[in-house]
């Protein structure tokens, strides 16, 4: 699945999107992982958790546990097609298209976090000056982070650009 595939499948809306069973959904996920790193030869443990009507999969592994971080790759690419691919196996399983978040040892967690430090640091210069800032590429997942961190803040955002350009333009108002 090419990157503007992949935003299209983010950016289903709720009415468009007929819920499945999402703990099943999470099973088959935990499933399709667990072979994975059986074949990878990798340890971690999975844990499923079902929130706002989606389904987070984590890989849980040791800190010290340096050899996971191939299924995560540069800049979380790799983790992206895994994700990609285990939503895959879960349309393969239950007939359903699946729209659950995969996160390998924190990174997702971690990047969430820098994206809204990010977002406020940017958020603070627009506010200063009153300027129209752009931020860098991100996937429809990182960009919802920083839009939820810009509205609580009071100000507007919108994504812009084609495919792996899209990005956050932060503006003090329409």
């Amino acid at each position: 699945m090419n990157e503007e595939q992949s935003n299209v499948a983010e950016d289903v809306t709720e009415e468009e999107y007929s819920a499945p069973d999402l703990e099943a959904e999470g099973d088959h996920a935990a499933d399709y992982i667990e072979e994975l790193l059986d074949i990878a030869d990798l340890d971690g443990d999975i844990d499923i958790e079902v929130r706002n009507n989606r389904t987070y999969l984590s890989v849980l592994v040791p800190e010290d546990d340096e050899d996971i971080e191939g299924l995560v790759g540069k800049d979380g690419k790799t983790l992206e097609a895994l994700q990609e691919l285990t939503r895959l196996a879960v349309l393969s399983s239950t007939g359903e298209r699946s729209r659950l978040i995969l996160d390998i040892a924190g990174h997702r967690v971690k990047r969430a976090d820098t994206l809204r430090e990010l977002a406020r640091e940017t958020i603070a210069k627009v506010q200063e000056d009153g300027t129209v800032e752009h931020m860098k590429p991100m996937s429809p997942y990182e960009r919802k982070i920083v839009h939820d961190v810009v509205a609580e803040a009071g100000l507007h955002s919108e994504s812009e650009g084609e495919g792996p350009r899209r990005h956050v333009v932060i503006s003090a108002g329409e």
